[in-house]
């Protein structure tokens, strides 16, 4: 009877995601709630946890970047990031991608990429490369960005976890940047020179330019910037840069030290400089402020002052392009992460068991675990939080005995497979604006573009995360 309940549950998770995938768009989001519906009411299971926080932090973020987006500011830098790629056309491959990432890891959401795919779809067609090359990297990389993002729901919960086991802020993301980054471009570099890119022998892009279904290259385009955009930029990377330096005084690796070298200066000092330290032990003794809520208060600061500074009409921010999208990816998580934590929660004990036995054998599998959790949770914060609360009970990782965090370190990267189902935005704009078809989805699904360069970042990601992590 138990077997035959869990099969039931299981058959409701994934065909709740299933069904989501085929009605597309937000109904991920709302087929989710379905099945949390079935799962408690019909299959007895107790309703699992909303991820209130990853939620909110996106929301916060996107509020700001759809400010920014209508004061110019993603036109200026999408601008700057064509220059990069038409500057040096021959190297798209590598290009692309490190545009994408490094615009993810500054806005810490990955459909800023939307903005670089039409760029990166005409200069691979003036360099007679297929477009489905650069743009299935590009696309990943701004996935796997998440990450290493200091501004990102994922990471702000991942520092929160491993800063109990003794791993501070600034050292989790020198960790995950040039770990993930590298992963990047060794990819690009496989795809590169281990495969036929050459665009006029692909059939499909030949049958498309006969049949008049590809434009012309145009060239470089000449957007008219609005008077605010390049201020705007700045007040969003001023604001980002704040989070980074607020995130790293409270992490208690650099908190506790500053605290002892400021009630030393307290003691040992009057006048000026023990009434400065004094200002300054009254932020960071006690923490204030959290993380989670120093990124919500601080984007939506950074949007207040964009609308202030750059006379943004507030009641149009809705109405962009990226607030659009920012949204319904909240309302995917909303739905997937909660069916996910509501299975979760109902089996901690046996997962916990299961990957317990395995990740100590092999812990590189805990890389595998997250790899597939993330291609049904649609989201790389909830795979997180669904998935290392279990694995640090299973592993017996505590503040006490720390040793096997590393484990969840090296294989964080691994939470970025939403690109398996090919469903998810970025991917689905991809193919829809390549118009020479190379960039195109199999009749069997998964034999899609995006598929073998994602794991293949993923897997060198999470190797060089491995090699670092034993470094440190």
């Amino acid at each position: 009877m138990e077997v035959l309940l869990l099969v039931l549950q299981v058959a409701v998770v994934i065909g709740a995601i299933f069904l989501g995938i085929r009605l597309g768009g937000i109904a991920i989001g709302y087929a989710g709630g379905i099945g949390v519906v079935v799962l408690t009411l019909l299959l007895g299971m107790k309703v699992g946890s909303i991820p209130w926080d990853v939620i909110l932090i996106i929301m916060a973020v996107i509020s700001a970047i759809a400010a920014m987006q209508l004061a110019g500011g993603l036109d200026y830098m999408v601008q700057i990031a064509e220059r990069i790629l038409r500057a040096n056309p021959r190297y798209i491959n590598y290009l692309a991608p490190t545009v994408t990432y490094f615009l993810t890891i500054l806005a810490g959401t990955g459909h800023t990429a939307f903005s670089m795919i039409p760029v990166i779809v005409e200069v691979a067609k003036e360099q007679n490369i297929k477009p489905s090359a650069p743009l299935s990297i590009a696309v990943v990389a701004s996935q796997i960005a998440i990450t290493a993002s200091p501004v990102s729901a994922a990471v702000v919960y991942m520092v929160g976890e491993l800063e109990k086991f003794g791993w501070s802020y600034p050292l989790l993301l020198a960790l995950w940047l040039p770990t993930t980054y590298l992963g990047c471009m060794v990819t690009a570099f496989i795809i590169s020179n281990f495969f036929s890119l050459d665009l006029s022998k692909d059939p499909i892009y030949q049958e498309r330019l006969k049949a008049g279904l590809v434009k012309a290259v145009g060239g470089m385009q000449h957007t008219e910037l609005k008077s605010g955009s390049k201020l705007s930029v700045g007040i969003f990377l001023a604001g980002v840069l704040v989070v980074v330096l607020y995130a790293t005084t409270i992490s208690d690796t650099v908190r506790l030290p500053m605290l002892n070298i400021v009630n030393s200066l307290i003691t040992e000092n009057g006048g000026f400089v023990s009434f400065v330290a004094e200002i300054v032990k009254s932020y960071i003794d006690p923490v204030k402020l959290t993380r989670d809520g120093a990124i919500i208060s601080f984007m939506l600061s950074i949007a207040t002052l964009i609308v202030i500074f750059c006379k943004v009409d507030s009641n149009k921010i809705f109405e962009q392009s990226v607030f659009k999208s920012g949204m319904v990816a909240c309302i995917c998580v909303l739905g997937v992460a909660w069916l996910g934590n509501t299975f979760v929660d109902g089996y901690k004990k046996e997962i916990g068991e299961l990957s317990g036995n395995l990740v100590t054998q092999i812990p590189a599998l805990l890389a595998v675990a997250f790899f597939f959790a993330s291609m049904l949770l649609y989201s790389q914060a909830a795979t997180a939080k669904a998935i290392v609360p279990v694995v640090i009970t299973a592993l017996g990782i505590s503040e006490a005995n720390p040793s096997d965090s590393y484990i969840l370190i090296a294989s964080f990267a691994a939470v970025s497979a939403l690109f398996v189902l090919p469903t998810y935005p970025t991917l689905l704009g991809a193919v829809q604006m390549d118009d020479t078809g190379s960039t195109r989805i199999g009749r069997y699904v998964f034999n899609h573009a995006f598929l073998l360069p994602g794991v293949l970042a993923i897997s060198f990601s999470v190797v060089f995360g491995f090699i670092a992590v034993s470094l440190v």
